[in-house]
């Protein structure tokens, strides 16, 4: 019955693949010549399309706080809590002025037909239960931000589903402070909804999108940097209490 009623969804998704293969020839044109701020720009045309595509057509009812708190250009970390699904699509319609890849679990990079996108916006792929791989996929990513790309990462690891956020990984956030680059804290209510409420695609729902203060890492000694996990993990979580304390 699930998989009768996930059908719909299937489609949408399927159809709003078309915003990003649009984009696609531009894409790996400026890559193959090198032309990093193009190769950027059309990866950023691509998500932002992509994403607003799939909160209309699921008709959610999305609101942003704190738009003003974001850098005026990448690269950028950003650190959101991780409910569901929805993050991903929700993150590139609301972060429209960026490029923006994802840290994301290796598993995804087998999805049919998006499989290969996941990669191309270059996000990064990674195995979290081999801590080899996982090295060298930050590694990876930290080369990714010095050429000026933005990357998106959910050091929770996992979906919270709707509950509590989790303990925040410790090195996720590495890629901030090997390069320099602020961090942006943001705090997400209500992706859930899409997906992992029932176990299968819904429509018509609300989602909160909390961006805080942007973080400069660029100076922090070996202690700030050790602690910048717990602090962003604490700015996070107060405010996904104020989103659902808003809506109580």
């Amino acid at each position: 019955m699930k998989i009768i009623r996930n059908i719909p969804m299937a489609i949408e998704f399927l159809m709003a693949l078309t915003e990003l293969e649009r984009f696609k020839n531009d894409i790996y044109k400026y890559r193959d010549s090198g032309d990093l701020e193009q190769e950027k720009e059309f990866i950023r045309k691509a998500t932002s399309k992509w994403g607003m595509r799939l909160v209309k057509d699921l008709d959610v009812d999305l609101h942003v706080i704190g738009k003003e708190n974001l850098p005026e250009k990448g690269p950028v970390v950003f650190v959101p809590n991780h409910q569901g699904y929805g993050d991903i699509p929700v993150c590139c319609a609301v972060l429209d002025k960026f490029q923006t890849g994802f840290i994301a679990k290796r598993s995804l990079s087998k999805l049919p037909l998006y499989g290969h996108w996941i990669k191309h916006i270059r996000s990064v792929m990674i195995e979290r239960d081999d801590p080899r791989d996982a090295l060298r996929a930050i590694e990876s990513g930290i080369g990714l931000i010095k050429q000026g790309f933005s990357l998106v990462v959910f050091p929770e690891g996992h979906r919270s589903k709707g509950g509590d956020v989790a303990e925040f990984k410790k090195g996720s956030l590495r890629l901030a402070t090997k390069t320099g680059v602020p961090v942006v804290p943001i705090s997400i209510n209500g992706t859930y909804k899409f997906f992992e409420e029932k176990g299968y695609m819904q429509r018509h729902f609300k989602v909160d999108f909390l961006i805080h203060p942007p973080i400069e890492t660029a100076g922090l000694d070996r202690a700030q940097a050790n602690a910048l996990s717990d602090t962003v993990e604490d700015i996070v979580r107060k405010g996904l209490e104020e989103l659902r304390s808003m809506n109580k």
